[in-house]
């Protein structure tokens, strides 16, 4: 087997560039949030320091499994599909997740943990299941 010479492996180098540049992702906000500091710092922040085990469309992260027999004890809550309340995000943010196995305590603190947990409350459990309920069923009971 031949050696690639440089050129070729510049050529790859930039070829690898340009795949992982075209399939990014952009962190993105509801028309009404653009221009809320707080909220787009807190996206950050999430997207910074949380997406490596969490899922969130809106931060652009996918750090939670796909798939049940693909889930790792290190994955995290997917928040497309799970919502949360803003004093269970702080809590979990102090304590390390709710059972205090796996997530770093105190992975934000203080004003950066206070955004994290607005946005988060804002934004986690968009893609959960809606209750059936006799308003949307047209009067049908589930």
């Amino acid at each position: 087997m031949t050696r690639p010479s440089p050129k070729h492996l510049v050529l790859l180098v930039l070829a690898a560039a340009l795949l992982t540049a075209c399939g990014g992702r952009e962190i993105t906000l509801d028309t009404a949030d653009r221009g809320n500091e707080r909220l787009e710092q807190g996206a950050e922040i999430f997207y910074e320091r949380c997406s490596g085990c969490h899922t969130l469309d809106q931060a652009a992260s996918e750090g939670s499994a796909v798939q049940v027999r693909d889930r790792e004890r290190v994955d995290g809550p997917n928040f497309n599909v799970r919502p949360e309340d803003r004093e269970s995000i702080l809590y979990a943010i102090r304590n390390g997740g709710f059972s205090g196995a796996i997530m770093p305590e105190n992975i934000v603190v203080g004003e950066e943990a206070e955004m994290v947990a607005d946005y988060l409350a804002k934004y986690a459990g968009r893609d959960a299941e809606k209750p059936v309920t006799p308003s949307s069923t047209g009067g049908a009971t589930p």
